[in-house]
């Protein structure tokens, strides 16, 4: 059937997203340029700044519709074409999280030559551990502990790329066919109709076992100097070193370590929220059986990959701990000493590795374009203002109440960086103590961390683990991410606020 070129354009526009979501994201890019010019002056800009910000979170809502980089990646250019910010802004934002960006290019396709010897120790864990609860605590509890040395976005690559790994074993023997058979673990229509109930509880297993590994990442990055890109920069502005910045934070982010495991345990000890799901009785016995077949075919030249694999982990792990170079730096490092010992020479093997970071990299440099429009509009501007004009006493919960409902719509460092630096000018005026200048110091940082939790917009690694190739699998939605996230924000907001008004 012959199209005209108007339908077959509109047709191509977005590819296969529903005809709604097409409808909505025009609608975006034609309303948000009548309001600049429509409404006179700075108003026009601020209005159409915040419209962005809901229009971009529509986006990642929808992000099982249409990957958020082409609808998200127009309103961005759209923003800068009506001067909403500029390219030399996003530029800047750009260059300020260089670091993030190499560790996306580089670190989570070293993390995917990996790939055998996490499936390895983590088999063994899901196989010989029966207990649900158990299971979840280990998970939460092994990304808190890394993530206070690792960075949050590295210990989520190795959960997605164990999650991956398992869901892939099972949906093939699901659908008929045998370990050593190519299969398409993304297309559902060869799943055998007994497999169809045991295949959406082992989904709902696997979707708790990553929220609550997703959390732990917040609960474990906000305890040290090296947890997140924001507790370095609010530690070089008051000075603190490792132990001075873990000291003087303690009194809020121990409480709420605890707040949170307490919870992963009361979740599935409740079932509450989609968690409590097991791993059905047929998909243990598939894993057994892959396990099994794996170990008896493994030869030497295997083994040796599995030696290196382990001993370049190490490695990893001390150069990461101690911070010996970037950690982009370090992923690239693991590339080349992971494929030279394991005999990856060709091309195509080691492009592969790119292919689930890239595009989270490229939709990352257009959420910094977002948050340029934030900076350029001046949109949390009143905001702050309204909080540093409060009394001193209750300034620290306040701070961090406006730094955790920022950090649910902004990216948190953003949001750290903005106030950190009004604060330390209110310091070098003389007007605040340097007592209180450390306790508010603490109260950012916690806030942008803890809270942040709510939504995937403010933890890159949320974000990360949205937008990955598991998600979609694992029918991982926005909503859905946000509603299994409830539980923890209440609890680690409640408990970092009560923390901050008792303890600081």
């Amino acid at each position: 059937m012959n199209t005209t070129l108007g339908q077959a354009f509109i047709q191509n526009f977005l590819g296969n997203a529903p005809a709604w979501y097409k409808r909505t994201i025009i609608a975006f890019l034609i309303i948000n340029p009548m309001i600049i010019l429509l409404v006179p002056g700075h108003t026009g800009g601020f209005i159409a700044g915040w419209l962005l910000i809901a229009e971009f979170i529509f986006t990642l809502a929808m992000a099982l519709k249409c990957y958020p980089l082409q609808p998200g990646g127009l309103l961005a250019i759209e923003a800068v074409i009506f001067k909403l910010t500029s390219s030399e802004s996003v530029y800047h934002e750009a260059l300020n999280n260089f670091q993030v960006i190499l560790l996306l290019i580089f670190m989570v396709a070293g993390i995917y030559f990996m790939k055998d010897l996490l499936l390895y120790i983590f088999a063994r864990i899901l196989i010989k551990i029966r207990s649900k609860m158990l299971i979840s605590f280990l998970f939460c509890f092994a990304a808190a502990f890394l993530s206070a040395f690792l960075d949050a976005l590295t210990v989520t690559a190795v959960l997605i790329t164990v999650a991956v790994g398992f869901y892939s074993v099972y949906h093939k023997v699901a659908s008929g066919k045998q370990h050593h058979h190519k299969h398409d673990h993304s297309d559902d229509n060869n799943v055998k109709e007994l497999h169809r109930s045991d295949l959406d509880q082992f989904r709902a297993f696997l979707r708790s076992l990553l929220m609550h590994g997703a959390v732990g990442t917040a609960l474990g990055g906000v305890c040290t100097l090296v947890g997140e890109p924001q507790n370095l920069l609010i530690a070089h502005k008051t000075g603190w070193d490792f132990f001075t910045f873990f000291k003087q934070v303690a009194p809020v982010s121990m409480p709420t370590l605890f707040a949170g495991f307490a919870t992963c345990f009361f979740l599935e000890y409740k079932g509450w929220m989609d968690y409590g799901k097991k791993i059905p009785d047929n998909v243990r016995s598939i894993l057994e059986a892959f396990q099994a077949e794996e170990d008896r075919k493994r030869d030497s030249s295997d083994k040796v990959k599995l030696l290196v694999q382990g001993v370049i982990g190490v490695i990893l792990i001390i150069s990461l701990a101690t911070h010996i170079a970037e950690v982009g730096i370090v992923g690239l490092m693991v590339i080349v000493l992971l494929t030279t010992f394991n005999g990856i020479i060709n091309e195509h093997e080691i492009g592969h590795a790119f292919q689930e970071s890239l595009p989270f990299t490229a939709l990352l440099v257009v959420f910094f374009a977002v948050v340029a429009v934030i900076h350029d509009q001046h949109l949390f501007t009143p905001i702050i203002n309204h909080v540093l004009e409060m009394d001193a006493e209750i300034q620290p919960v306040m701070f961090f109440i406006a730094n955790g409902l920022l950090s649910m719509i902004s990216d948190n460092v953003f949001v750290a960086t903005v106030y950190i630096n009004e604060v330390q000018s209110a310091f070098d005026l003389g007007q605040i103590s340097h007592e209180h200048y450390e306790t508010l110091a603490v109260a950012i940082n916690t806030g942008t961390n803890l809270p942040s939790v709510a939504t995937p917009n403010g933890q890159a690694a949320f974000l990360f683990l949205l937008t990955s190739a598991i998600a979609p699998l694992i029918r991982l939605s926005y909503g859905r991410m946000v509603l299994l996230a409830l539980p923890y924000t209440i609890v680690m907001s409640g408990v970092g606020i009560l923390s901050v008004a008792f303890f600081l």
